[in-house]
């Protein structure tokens, strides 16, 4: 399995892993300089040498249920509750619509949840139900897609919103030569880290060096398999010069990669983004994918765990600057706006996807 290791991530830093890798990790939101959470509107202390309270109830809700990152992701959290000797839940939707999760998130306050993660489908229709648990004295941790800033206590992060995006366009420079057409296949209109990486692409593609580069279409999956397989067919009959399609989300990349895998247009069409190595190992095998990139999602869904265990147990309240230990990920930092960014990704080929196992 991938292995991350603590860090709280600079500029520099994040300049560095882009030169570093081809493809880096991203968040939903940017950074600003404000804190965020609890502590910013309660006043509360942290208090580091807290001991780490044994059955909080943590439950996790996904973007939704039965989509093969998001399991990967839970079951990391899973591991992590069970370390804790917590007790952990697990509910969700079936879709990923802006409005389905409010309703989980009223009966995880009805069941005096100690903490809930969630990764939003939308950063704003889950703040009225969100704040509602913070009232009900519910520490709220975001990951993987972040809710708004006012209505969470902190935020677990891939990597950094910049580095995401500017190692997409590398990447589908890359596979492109340097030129012509590329299209962008996401996954719902409203997903704030897909939006976050795709403005970061579309400001990285104005740039001199990616000027022969021409951004056609984004065309949204709604993380739905077979949606997501047509939208692919459409963009390679709509424009028949595509050279690459770039996918932020692991539904998208390997829906795309099935449709080329068995079409006229493999070893034509260049297909990129983020996505699981489990999922696309047969892709790069038989060389519809030359590469593509992802951290390890177990690893969010852990981190969230013991970010909520710490915030329930008064460690840390989500101010900038306070550390907590994360089980085996070790020690992090909490940065601007109640983030906490678990580390760099890694770039999946043919030479080193057998190394990997999820």
């Amino acid at each position: 399995m991938l292995r991350t290791h603590h860090r709280l991530l600079t500029a520099a830093s994040a300049s560095l892993l882009v030169l570093g890798l081809a493809a880096c990790g991203g968040t939903t939101k940017d950074s600003a300089s404000s804190d965020g959470g609890a502590a910013a509107q309660t006043g509360a202390s942290a208090d580091p040498n807290a001991k780490t309270k044994e059955g909080l109830k943590i439950a996790f809700l996904p973007k939704q249920l039965n989509n093969p990152y998001s399991d990967v992701e839970t079951s990391g959290g899973k591991v992590a509750v069970g370390e804790l000797k917590g007790e952990y839940k697990l509910v969700g939707p079936n879709d990923a619509s802006a409005s389905s999760q409010v309703s989980y998130i009223n009966t995880l306050i009805q069941q005096q949840q100690d903490v809930i993660v969630v990764a939003a489908n939308d950063p704003n229709a889950v703040c009225p139900s969100l704040n509602q648990a913070r009232q009900a004295k519910i520490k709220v941790v975001s990951f993987d897609s972040d809710a708004s800033k006012d209505c969470r206590d902190a935020f677990i992060n891939q990597a950094t919103t910049q580095g995401i995006g500017e190692s997409l366009v590398k990447m589908a420079n890359e596979l492109a030569g340097g030129e012509g057409e590329i299209a962008i296949l996401s996954a719902t209109p409203n997903a704030t880290n897909q939006n976050a990486w795709i403005e970061v692409m579309k400001k990285e593609l104005a740039k001199p060096e990616y000027s022969k580069l021409k951004l056609v279409k984004t065309a949204y999956g709604n993380d739905d398999d077979q949606k997501s397989f047509q939208e692919a067919q459409g963009l390679l009959q709509s424009y028949p010069k595509l050279k690459v399609i770039v996918s932020p989300t692991t539904v998208g990349i390997a829906a795309a990669s099935r449709y080329v895998s068995s079409s006229n247009y493999k070893g034509k069409v260049a297909i990129t983004g983020l996505g699981l190595p489990n999922q696309m190992r047969e892709y790069v095998k038989d060389g519809t994918v030359k590469k593509f990139a992802l951290w390890n999602p177990a690893d969010i869904g852990y981190l969230a765990a013991y970010a909520g265990a710490a915030l329930a147990s008064g460690q840390i309240t989500g101010k900038q600057g306070e550390k907590f230990t994360a089980g085996k990920l070790g020690e992090y930092t909490i940065g601007a706006d109640g983030e906490i960014v678990l580390g760099p990704p890694t770039e999946f080929t043919a030479q080193n996807i057998d190394q990997f196992n999820f």
